[in-house]
């Protein structure tokens, strides 16, 4: 049964330009985007994604973080997708994250992660609708293009 997720391309990555780097492992996995938006996330809706670190002397500089530039929001979907995009990101710290992961490759700090993903199939639901309307978000089927031209048309 498929899956879906949210991953927040943060704005470490946006303004170290490796976004495309980053879509890129998710698609060369087999997952598929069914929704995609750049956003300046607004104030209200960090302070709810983070309620969990709300009192922690880190929060403030979180969310200001979080604004300072925007971020890109997909919502992922495959078989597992959860655990996938878990693995792929790696720990959160980048130092202990292994070569290989997104954060393993491009993050050398707690505060500059790259991406957030969904730790649980229990939260995505409400993840997912914190920041996508249902009509921002695609059931299609993958197309194989030369099927539907004919030759004339190619």
């Amino acid at each position: 049964m498929k899956e879906r997720t949210l991953v927040i391309i943060k704005p470490d990555a946006i303004n170290r330009a490796i976004v495309g780097e980053i879509i890129h492992r998710f698609e060369a996995k087999g997952l598929k985007i069914v929704g995609m938006k750049l956003s300046h996330i607004s104030e209200k809706d960090l302070e709810l994604h983070y309620a969990h670190h709300k009192g922690k002397k880190f929060f403030p500089g979180l969310i200001k973080y979080m604004r300072s530039a925007p971020s890109l929001l997909l919502v992922l979907e495959g078989k597992s997708v959860v655990n996938v995009v878990r693995k792929l990101a790696g720990p959160t710290y980048g130092v202990e994250a292994e070569a290989g992961t997104i954060r393993g490759d491009f993050s050398m700090s707690m505060q500059n992660t790259i991406i957030h993903a969904s730790d649980s199939v229990a939260k995505v639901e409400e993840e997912i609708n914190r920041f996508f309307k249902p009509n921002e978000l695609f059931d299609y089927n993958r197309i194989d293009f030369d099927y539907i031209y004919s030759e004339e048309e190619r």
